[in-house]
């Protein structure tokens, strides 16, 4: 609150109208007064208040007073852009400063739109933009990412002499990486000179909104041998997610590690995201033990928790993270109930499932989307259910999307029920699906089933529609080296060893009896040569590198991407030669590689 009440402070500001010197004084006092008042504002309230004192006082055409009013209005966590505008337009000329400020703060408010309409119309005023006025432009770019407007500002900060400018440089990076132009992102990075963390970090972030994951690690590994750099929060966070998403629990802990170093403490956005990286690299002792430790949770915390467990299958142990979460008072939102019913999913929890389907609808009034729909039939269709998930597509308020209709297609794979697969399938080719993974079930299940001419008309359709095959990959995090294999992959260096390894695990496989499944193999292909095009799969290759590399009592984490949709995670232990498979709503085990390499081939015939 306000220490003095302005109201008390009539007789400071009160002018005396028969002394001109003391007039001007009087206002000055009151223009400072009232700039000092606004400074130590705490809410719109006090702030209204301090405004319709500055009328009283006739300071209502001090550009002064009014300036620092819009930049109390628009750059407070508590303001409100809309009273910001209207004593923007109460000034006759405004200049770059009260432009630069509302532009700011519509940016910070997300309105990007209006941000990128106030820059036009300062251009349209011909008030020269600053570089202060750039940043904010470009980060409006980058978030709706208009990559034309933003090459022609870039031309404008060449005219303007701002191209040298540190923070414009970094918002350059920036936008060219949200727009997906990496490589100018990475040509305005190499022009720079001098160069500052966050510099670093806009180009890391760059790469992470590309996927970039190995590129990400790269390049931190280059800003850290190059100068006596610290990494900032951001820079860290970045990290965190492409571990994530590589697998690489080993490069992880040492971030972990070097935040314990560095950090006093970890903020909540930094804990949740340990825990999510601990969690889908395989380490869910240890994201249980650091999510336990938090002392602040927040939603996103328990949808991380959530969803890690779900995709572990360790169902029953998330909806009890669920419950606990409607305890602490947190209110669901339906991200939330998307990880919860993927949960359920994940663990064959039909009841649970759908009752909390109808919980989410009555109890938290949020009405489903098609994830929601999508994790339900996808629940349904894995335990077999069928006229119950195709009675819930006909009663959806929506109109069934591809995600709908391939989960539907998987399950009847996974349960051999072929006319199920082709109602799905023929749905799935009306609504033009551009997956070559679609084409593919459909043909491996007509393979099953024999039906070698409809198998072949399936993938015949490939071609036809000129779909791309992406090979699903499998990566492996090996001495702190991440290496990423498709099939029949001969792109490393040591290919030869690796491909030597796979042939002795072969040798060992067949001494115990082991028969490779080869009933989806494509008809017309002699034994041998199925047993070729089986051989070198991805999981395979990953496997046999990491065999090379570790010593026998090592753990080897596999890592797949969403190509491989069957499998998310394997852990190997190479002492007890035992092997556990995590999966997207199956889990099984096996206590040799005899047997998960048939778990393996089930899964990927191909």
């Amino acid at each position: 609150m306000i220490k003095l009440p302005i109201l008390h402070q009539h007789l400071v500001f009160l002018p005396q109208q028969d002394c001109p010197q003391s007039l001007e004084l009087s206002l000055r006092l009151g223009e400072k007064e009232c700039v000092s008042l606004l400074k130590s504002c705490e809410s719109m309230k006090e702030v209204k208040q301090v405004h319709a004192q500055m009328l009283k006082l006739g300071l209502s055409w001090n550009p002064y007073c009014l300036s620092n009013l819009i930049t109390t209005c628009a750059l407070s966590n508590w303001g409100n852009m809309d009273y910001a505008f209207l004593v923007f337009g109460q000034i006759d000329d405004p200049g770059s400063f009260e432009f630069n400020t509302m532009i700011r703060g519509h940016v910070k408010d997300g309105d990007f739109e209006t941000a990128l309409q106030l820059f036009v119309e300062m251009l349209k005023r011909e008030i020269l933009p600053d570089n202060f006025t750039y940043p904010f432009v470009l980060k409006a770019c980058a978030a709706l990412c208009l990559l034309d407007l933003g090459l022609e500002i870039h031309g404008q900060l060449f005219k303007l002499g701002f191209h040298d400018d540190l923070y414009v440089q970094n918002s350059l990076i920036n936008m060219y990486g949200k727009c997906g132009n990496i490589s100018s992102s990475c040509t305005v990075f190499e022009e720079m000179e001098p160069k500052s963390v966050a510099s670093w970090s806009a180009l890391i972030a760059a790469h992470a909104n590309l996927g970039m994951w190995c590129e990400c690690l790269e390049i931190f590994r280059d800003m850290m041998s190059e100068g006596d750099w610290r990494a900032e929060e951001s820079i860290l966070v970045s990290l965190l997610t492409a571990c994530t998403h590589l697998g690489a629990l080993d490069l992880g802990s040492s971030i972990h590690a070097y935040l314990m170093r560095n950090l006093s403490g970890l903020n909540v956005i930094l804990e949740t995201s340990l825990v999510d990286m601990y969690m889908k690299c395989g380490s869910i002792e240890k994201a249980l033990a650091l999510f336990n430790r938090m002392s602040l949770k927040n939603r996103h915390s328990y949808t991380v928790i959530i969803s890690g467990l779900a995709i572990h299958g360790h169902g029953h142990e998330a909806l009890r993270h669920f419950s606990e979460m409607l305890e602490q008072g947190i209110e669901p939102d339906d991200a939330v109930y998307v990880s919860v019913l993927s949960a359920c999913r994940h663990a064959g929890l039909v009841q649970e499932g759908l009752e909390l389907f109808s919980k989410m609808q009555l109890e938290h009034q949020i009405q489903p989307t098609i994830q929601h729909y999508g994790c339900i039939i996808d629940l349904l269709g894995r335990a077999a259910m069928f006229n119950e998930a195709l009675d819930l597509i006909q009663r959806m308020p929506m109109a069934p999307n591809d995600v709908v209709w391939r989960s539907l297609l998987s399950a009847a794979r996974d349960h051999h029920n072929l006319e199920v697969g082709e109602k799905a399938a023929r749905n799935l080719m009306q609504l033009d699906s551009k997956n070559a993974g679609d084409y593919l079930m459909i043909s491996n299940m007509y393979a099953r089933a024999q039906r070698w001419t409809d198998s072949a008309i399936a993938r015949t359709m490939i071609p036809q529609k000129a779909l791309d095959q992406v090979a699903g990959a499998c990566i492996v995090e090996v001495k702190r080296k991440v290496y990423s294999f498709v099939s029949q992959d001969k792109s490393h260096s040591n290919w030869e060893d690796i491909y030597e390894m796979i042939h002795q695990m072969e040798w060992q496989l067949k001494f115990e009896g082991y028969i490779p499944d080869v009933s989806e193999v494509l008809h017309g292909v002699d034994a041998e040569e199925k047993r070729q095009n089986l051989r070198h799969h991805s999981q395979k290759l990953a496997l046999a590198v990491a065999l090379i590399h570790t010593s026998q009592d090592a753990t080897i984490r596999i890592h797949y991407t969403t190509a491989c949709p069957s499998l998310a995670f394997g852990q190997y232990n190479t002492k007890a030669k035992r092997v556990k498979w995590t999966s997207s709503g199956e889990k099984f085990a096996a206590h040799n590689f005899k047997q998960s390499e048939a778990g393996i081939q089930k899964h990927h015939p191909i």
